[in-house]
């Protein structure tokens, strides 16, 4: 369950050896990690390629929905851009997408990579903050409400069953997350029965970001 935790490294280092194997050369430091503070990481292809992948990565190993909800976490909290550009943000979901695109098309990781460097031939992917196109998903929060959780996971009949907070970075079973809710750790949310089963939800409130209904 720690691997969402893990996961965005992994997929980043991951994307950053195929863009030095199939692209060109990236500057390594001397214990062969790649150097992200050398020039040539931010604002262009690379950027590009690394959003997507990742967003991708997400995308085969979670959902597409989950993809999404962290790739705009990430540019609200855990952004690990230097860029200072006023539209890195814009270029960075509209990237997202484009991975979480791909990540629901590819078997492998090495494939989603191709999907995804044919995507960059062929003008799919923003390498330019000064790009025109605008991402038209939606717009994200200014600020984080608090005890917020999302859904990561789903059973095969659509079952919502592996969710995470936020905040606390914990992730609880359906079971847990019930439990807490029951013991008023989680306010903002509430559960309903369905066919006799109990189902956590989330209470009426103005943020849409909130996926449990």
């Amino acid at each position: 369950m720690v691997r969402i935790y893990t996961l965005k490294e992994e997929a980043k280092n991951e994307a950053y050896e195929f863009i030095h194997k199939y692209l060109r050369k990236l500057p390594r430091n001397d214990d062969g990690s790649f150097n992200e503070f050398a020039s040539g990481f931010n604002d262009n292809d690379v950027d590009a390629l690394r959003h997507a992948y990742v967003s991708g990565v997400y995308t085969m190993e979670y959902s597409d929905d989950t993809a999404e909800k962290l790739g705009r976490l990430q540019e609200l909290v855990f952004a690990d851009s230097s860029s200072t550009h006023p539209q890195s943000e814009n270029m960075d979901l509209w990237n997202n997408s484009v991975g979480r695109k791909y990540g629901k098309k590819a078997k492998t990781r090495e494939e989603l990579f191709k999907l995804l460097h044919e995507a960059l031939k062929n003008g799919e992917l923003i390498e330019n903050p000064n790009d025109l196109r605008k991402y038209k998903g939606e717009k994200f929060l200014k600020r984080i409400p608090k005890s917020l959780v999302i859904k990561i996971e789903e059973s095969k009949s659509g079952e919502n069953i592996l969710f995470y907070d936020i905040n606390t970075k914990k992730i609880m079973s359906k079971e847990e997350f019930l439990a807490a809710i029951k013991f008023d750790k989680y306010p903002n949310y509430s559960f309903k029965t369905v066919d006799g089963v109990e189902v956590p939800i989330s209470k009426r409130d103005r943020f849409k970001f909130n996926n449990l209904g």
